[in-house]
């Protein structure tokens, strides 16, 4: 496991290094805007295994996912016009929304065939998207059932030995108290909250 500290100073070159980890196929643990994620080619099957591995997590739950741009939104999922204004008044910010997935995206992301999407509004994480061209898995940084913890020596310890299976850690310091995001779901049945975290239902005017 390589651990390096984000600096703005160094943010090229630690994508540069993220990039190399998440194409061969390893885990990247990284600072997003709200708290630290796990990161992986959502596209190579081998890898989400890997990262449900770490994590603990059950096979029959979802994994979201992080694009750079509304654009890159429509290549993996379908979007109405609920979807559409979500998106263009809160992304990139603390939203994710559930959509109906397209057939390019790994089935092993998904849930009944829905994605769960959104844009960071963090420049390492826009700038990161954008430079690997694919998907990239933006799970919180825990084990199933625990608490998510502020820093990277925390969050590596509650990991114990399963952390080994980290290719590349991004250091950015503490991440406080931040809310994680607040995740919708629009689909043909309707439009509902399935958990309201840094934004409220009154602002997304739902």
């Amino acid at each position: 496991m390589e651990q390096l500290p984000y600096t703005k100073e160094t943010q090229e070159s630690l994508i540069q290094r993220a990039v190399e980890t998440l194409s061969n196929g390893e885990i990247l643990l990284y600072p997003t805007d709200t708290v630290y994620g796990l990161g992986v080619d959502a596209t190579d099957e081998d890898a989400v295994a890997a990262l449900r591995d770490l994590k603990g997590r059950d096979e029959k739950k979802p994994i979201l996912i992080m694009v750079p741009s509304i654009d890159s939104i429509e290549e993996y999922a379908e979007m109405n016009e609920e979807a559409y204004r979500l998106a263009e008044e809160f992304l990139p910010g603390p939203l994710t929304l559930v959509l109906p997935a397209k057939k390019t995206v790994s089935y092993s992301v998904t849930f009944n065939r829905t994605i769960g999407i959104r844009i960071p509004d963090d420049p390492f994480c826009l700038a990161l998207a954008e430079a690997f061209g694919k998907p990239i898995t933006s799970t919180s940084a825990n084990r199933a059932g625990m608490e998510t913890r502020d820093t990277v020596p925390e969050i590596l310890a509650q990991f114990a030995f399963h952390a080994e299976s980290i290719g590349l850690v991004i250091d950015a310091g503490r991440k406080g108290k931040t809310q994680p995001s607040t995740i919708v779901s629009v689909t043909e049945s309707g439009v509902s909250v399935l958990r309201e975290g840094a934004l409220s239902r009154e602002v997304l005017g739902l």
